[in-house]
């Protein structure tokens, strides 16, 4: 039987008002679910602009609990819509305990599940080791009205270890909010690789493990709070890829969409049929893979 779902995704270019920046994405999936949106995948903390270029103690201010007053208010549009919503939310699980969370709202308001980031990257303009202690979840699917959703955040998107551990957990679709961009410095031959590599992975993963990929990306220039590079240019290029890594759509590198693409959920089972790669995986001889290095 044929089953399909329609996926709205939003890139969107944020301001310093988190205020500004969740009305925008409200009013942006009040219009996507009027179009029949399902599902609506946000970018990587959404609410607030990209803290992580410096390391301030004053920006753990911006984290919320779980639940919280925050969480209610988009519980209560996925309620309103009908629709299940991926967020992605700077949690403060306690004092001085942080973690970059994605949180999936079911269409009754619930919240169907939460995966806590767990690859941590630590680089000029990305010093989110500052902030956020490494997930402890797991690479588990959140199971949905919709589907199994294998939830992953941004950094996670290079490890082909946690898109496959997701697969055979019974994921149905990898999602993943992100927040990528150029640093000025770099010159335009090294910017094209950079998101060229970005998109490239990903779609690796949805054809190693015959699942769609939903990838959403900020957009637009950030500036450095310390003046001491010159900030982060987003890439957007948000995309959606089927199990064998096609594009269904790709979004500009320099303009905010919202898109709703429809997204066969029975295709996964032809392709898996046809590349049969989880059958002819040698388990047996994997066992390297949980080691750092092999010397």
């Amino acid at each position: 039987m044929n089953r399909t779902i329609k996926v709205g995704i939003i890139q969107q270019q944020n301001t310093s008002s988190i205020e500004d920046n969740r009305n925008r994405l409200i009013a942006k999936m009040r219009q996507l679910a009027s179009e029949g949106a399902q599902l609506i995948v946000n970018q990587e903390l959404h609410d607030s602009l990209y803290f992580c270029q410096v390391e301030s103690t004053d920006e753990c201010n911006l984290a919320i609990p779980i639940p919280s007053a925050v969480t209610d208010t988009y519980a209560s549009l996925a309620k309103e819509l009908g629709i299940v919503i991926v967020t992605s939310l700077f949690e403060r699980r306690a004092p001085g305990l942080y973690h970059n969370t994605a949180v999936v709202f079911e269409k009754d308001g619930s919240i169907a599940g939460k995966y806590r980031k767990m690859h941590i990257p630590d680089d000029p303009a990305y010093y989110e080791k500052f902030y956020f202690t490494p997930g402890d979840l797991g690479f588990e699917p959140i199971e949905t009205s919709i589907g199994r959703l294998g939830v992953l955040v941004c950094w996670d998107q290079w490890y082909p270890e946690a898109a496959r551990l997701m697969a055979l957990r019974g994921a149905e679709l990898l999602i993943y909010p992100t927040a990528i961009g150029w640093e000025s410095s770099d010159t335009a031959e090294e910017q094209a690789r950079q998101r060229e590599a970005w998109i490239t992975i990903q779609r690796a993963h949805a054809v190693a493990n015959g699942l769609p990929v939903v990838s959403v990306n900020r957009v637009g220039h950030e500036p450095d709070p310390s003046s001491m590079t010159n900030g982060i240019k987003f890439w957007g290029s948000s995309f959606v890829a089927g199990p064998q890594g096609e594009f269904l759509f790709q979004a500009p590198t320099d303009a905010e969409i919202e898109k709703i693409i429809e997204i066969d959920m029975t295709r996964s089972e032809h392709v898996r049929r046809w590349w049969p790669f989880l059958r002819d995986r040698r388990i047996d001889a994997y066992s390297g893979l949980t080691k750092r290095f092999l010397d």
